[in-house]
């Protein structure tokens, strides 16, 4: 990794260090040198693997036995900008590659992998993977076939052809639109990262399967003033996507979006405590499904039998006007790639339809274990790790209501506008999140901003107190943390949950 940290750095400064970072690869070792006439480009060629040396792994692999083998090589090259209170505060340019090979020899897992993708190393780490099976003849893997499919990544300007200026001057334009939304506006920052993503995914079922997934991620904070109250908004864009994802000024928007936020809850109070009904805003706030219901629907953990959906299929788990789904189609979206970690073509899964359980999230292992179909979900951090069951675009599939009318229709509650962090047993399904926005619903209205909020509950409780489900679908990009991080979008249109219980600092009225 080539990393320029420290003090302020002025603009010009930070482009002759790009510059100076993009030279160095000329003196790294030999399977970079590719790089130095296009820093951040990521090609096919650029893997420099021999199909044949692929399945030689995968024969090195299985050679004392077991039933499947895999190899996963990846090269990934990365750029990460800090922009704060109008300064440039660091750079990372990073460049990381490797491989990992994995046996699985029925319910046992061998895994190893190496920084270096040389010949020797890749059939070292097949023969340290193959420790784990060591009974029963060598099986014959199929020959590679390389497999193509439908791409859901389209890209129109790549970011390896994007000058360092024009990331800089999307980073300066919204952090100016944050500060110019109102004068309270204290400070913002921006953090910018783009990838562009290499893999090679081959299998001893005869896989062979190459793509490029370029990722970009920009978040937007804004941190308002007023007397004594302070509140930090925050806003995020994401997608697979080249560098057109910032055409018509959505960086900009996103700004004027957060500061937004940031300048309405200055005037907040302290939120009721006790059981009410809440309406929630259509996007992010997915993040509560995803968390409290997502997780206990993959499958390493339905195949351990422990978690609230385990032998749940085929029942009524949920209320009949809730369909929830994971979608790892849609186009361009944060948690869409073309096949997933294990070279499983993306699917859209509906995991919950009209309130009854349809399926869990799989990868291979799990699969086998649960006697399921793959729903290409086996996803990993990278190299390093093993694919386990993750969810892609997960969300509540678009109702029927007309989002005005659900709220018209409440009497009181808490409006939610957006969620912060918080925590959900995956086992149980029992949840705590924090409002991060929110306001009182009052006659059916939305009034008083309220601050301290957090959502209480169980996962199966709250999908069954869904009654209103909206037309307005709409999703926000995150990241997942399940022992290792994964690209996610989770969405929902606005839902409104009848009498569930709300955690705060003064009582219900």
């Amino acid at each position: 990794m080539i990393q320029h940290m420290g003090g302020d750095i002025p603009r010009r400064r930070f482009l002759e260090l790009g510059l100076k970072g993009g030279l160095a690869l000329a003196s790294t070792p030999v399977w970079l040198k590719d790089l130095g006439a296009a820093p951040g480009r990521v090609s096919q060629a650029a893997m420099g693997i021999d199909p044949e040396l692929l399945a030689r792994a995968i024969r090195r692999g299985l050679a004392k036995g077991g039933d499947f083998a895999e190899v996963y090589l990846e090269k990934r090259i990365s750029r990460s900008i800090l922009l704060e209170e109008g300064k440039f505060k660091s750079a990372v340019f990073g460049l990381s590659q490797g491989a990992g090979v994995r046996v699985l020899a029925g319910d046992k897992t061998g895994y190893a992998y190496t920084d270096e993708p040389t010949e020797d190393k890749i059939l070292r780490a097949a023969e340290t993977a193959s420790a784990i099976a060591k009974a029963g003849g060598a099986p014959v893997p199929a020959a590679l076939r390389e497999v193509r499919g439908p791409s859901y990544v389209t890209v129109r300007v790549p970011l390896q052809d994007v000058a360092d200026e024009k990331r800089l001057d999307v980073m300066r334009r919204a952090h100016q639109a944050a500060l110019d939304y109102d004068p309270r506006i204290a400070m913002a920052s921006i953090d910018y990262y783009d990838e562009v993503r290499g893999r090679t995914i081959a299998n001893s079922e005869g896989l062979l399967f190459t793509d490029e997934l370029p990722l970009l991620f920009f978040i937007i904070q804004a941190l308002s003033r007023s007397g004594g109250a302070s509140h930090m908004g925050r806003e995020r864009l994401s997608a697979h996507s080249g560098f057109e994802m910032f055409d018509g000024g959505s960086a900009e928007k996103a700004a004027r979006t957060c500061a937004r936020e940031a300048v309405a809850m200055l005037e907040a109070t302290d939120a009721p405590a006790g059981k009410m009904d809440v309406v929630m805003q259509n996007g992010w706030g997915g993040v509560l499904v995803h968390e409290a219901v997502g997780h206990p629907l993959e499958a390493d953990n339905i195949a351990k039998n422990i978690g609230a959906f385990t032998g749940k299929l085929g029942s009524k788990v949920a209320s009949p006007v809730f369909t929830m789904v994971d979608d790892g189609t849609r186009p361009g979206f944060r948690g869409t790639t073309n096949v997933d970690d294990e070279g499983t073509p993306m699917k859209r899964n509906v995991l919950i339809k009209d309130g009854v359980l349809q399926k869990y999230m799989t990868d291979i292992l799990s699969a086998r274990q649960i006697k399921a179909d793959r729903t290409g979900n086996g996803r990993r951090e990278s190299f390093r790790f093993l694919p386990i069951p993750r969810m892609t675009n997960t969300f509540i599939d678009a109702g029927k209501d007309n989002p005005a009318d659900i709220l018209a229709s409440t009497r009181s509650g808490l409006y939610v506008q957006a969620l912060s962090g918080g925590s959900v047993n995956p086992i149980t399904g029992v949840f705590n999140f924090t409002c991060r926005e929110a306001y009182l619903i009052e006659d059916g209205r939305k009034t008083k901003p309220v601050k301290g909020a957090t959502l209480i509950g169980s996962c199966l409780d709250v999908i069954q107190s869904v009654d209103a489900v909206g037309n307005d679908l709409d999703f926000g990009p995150g990241i997942c943390g399940k022992g290792q991080a994964a690209e996610v979008s989770a969405g929902q249109p606005t839902v409104r949950l009848r009498g569930i219980n709300v955690g705060g600092t003064r009582a219900a009225r």
